[in-house]
């Protein structure tokens, strides 16, 4: 939403909006001109608004969604005003169940690298983009980042996708992984005859996928696993698909891989904050599923194999805890302490079971084989971290999508 509020403002509109409570990002928005309310009762509308773009999370029954009906302003989703907007590019899609965003960011960088200029809308802060999540480019190219929550990608047409993988989520709305996968198969039928999808066919459902779409497949694997300056196997993985990207765009292996092995990660994406008291590494990561935390975890591994490592994990949302229930129980493996926080509850309008969060904690314990903790809120997470956990040259890391992210803000760092 952000960062369509702030092209639209770019492109010379006049921008307003609302949010819960102020932020870093509201404080940015507002920098740049664009008025917003911290009270959703529909009172901060103007009259004259011409157009009233919602989030796919906001409701009929909401408020400012009502009142722009009374005022007869014509109402979008974010996904359909992004898709009018892009509707004269030519569209490079970004979709996949985990590194939708690293991935995008990558492309963005391939593709200002080699003088492409392009237009970017993503999920999250990118260095390559000024620390923005989107930028305004002055060629024909459009990349974006493409959810599939909601079925909300099915608004684009691209001409290319890039589809990092497809093993399942966002159950509160897919009730099976089929009717997941069958998104995706939807989603790639936007493609043109001609158009193309990147994938990695070692991937069975990825290939299933393709398959039923009968859209023409680029296998990424046969691209080289390059070195990036962000650790991980599964960076190097996405990395293989702009390498492919780069290809169908007829830029040179040795430009593209020049441009791709500078990239040093997204914000929260195994972002590292900055070294705490007696050389302990705060990390702050995304990762929120299960394939998601073996993969971070590895990486973080992977770079420090001779140090403590103390993960901090905050489930996102009960459905999600309770749909990969047993998955998440083995995910912990390779880290020395686990700390499982309260569950952050995105959505408790439409949850109606709950997680059994101590059970949950001394199954992960089991399985994982791993010293686990419930911790509670983060105040008291915090507090046993300083007090009691924590001893020099640990790594804490400090993982989930909900506020885990104030966690690792909580500890004064220098840089690393």
């Amino acid at each position: 939403m952000s960062a369509y509020a702030s092209l639209q403002k770019e492109f010379g509109h006049d921008i307003s909006g609302s949010d819960r409570s102020p932020s870093a990002l509201t404080d940015s928005l507002e920098e740049a001109g664009i008025s917003i309310g911290f009270f959703q009762d529909g009172s901060f509308i103007p009259e004259d608004t011409e157009l009233f773009v919602y989030s796919e999370a906001i409701p009929i029954s909401a408020p400012e969604r009502l009142r722009a009906s009374e005022l007869g302003i014509r109402q979008m989703s974010y996904p359909e005003a992004l898709s009018e907007l892009s509707k004269t590019y030519t569209v490079i899609a970004v979709c996949g169940t985990h590194g939708k965003s690293s991935t995008t960011a990558m492309a963005a960088r391939l593709l200002i690298e080699t003088g492409r200029d392009p237009t970017v809308v993503v999920g999250t802060k990118v260095k390559e983009l000024d620390g923005k999540n989107w930028r305004r480019g002055n060629s024909s190219l459009f990349l974006i980042e493409a959810c599939e929550y909601r079925k909300s990608f099915h608004f684009y047409d691209p001409q290319i996708i890039l589809m990092t993988n497809c093993d399942g989520d966002h159950f509160d709305y897919f009730k099976s992984k089929d009717l997941y996968a069958d998104a995706f198969v939807d989603f790639l039928k936007h493609l043109p005859p001609n158009g193309k999808v990147i994938t990695h066919l070692s991937d069975p459902d990825c290939r299933k996928v393709v398959d039923s779409s009968e859209r023409e497949g680029i296998d990424a694997d046969q691209y080289p696993l390059i070195d990036l300056q962000t650790p991980g196997l599964h960076m190097k993985q996405n990395s293989q698909l702009v390498l492919a990207l780069a290809d169908v765009l007829n830029i040179p292996t040795d430009e593209a891989t020049a441009a791709l092995a500078p990239f040093a990660g997204t914000w929260r994406r195994m972002e590292q904050k900055g070294v705490y008291g007696d050389d302990i590494v705060i990390i702050d990561d995304y990762a929120h599923h299960p394939r998601e935390i073996k993969a971070t975890i590895a990486a973080i591994r992977g770079r420090y194999p001779q140090r403590r490592i103390i993960c901090v994990f905050q489930p996102h949302t009960h459905n999600r805890t309770i749909e990969f229930y047993d998955d998440f129980l083995e995910s912990f493996k390779d880290v020395d302490v686990v700390l499982i926080t309260d569950v952050y509850d995105a959505r408790h309008d439409t949850e109606h079971e709950k997680v059994d969060i101590e059970a949950f904690t001394a199954e992960i314990s089991q399985k994982s084989e791993v010293q686990t903790m419930y911790s509670g809120n983060l105040e008291r997470t915090e507090t046993q971290l300083k007090q009691h956990i924590l001893q020099p040259g640990d790594v804490l890391l400090c993982m989930g999508a909900g506020t885990i992210t104030d966690l690792a803000n909580a500890f004064p760092v220098e840089a690393a």
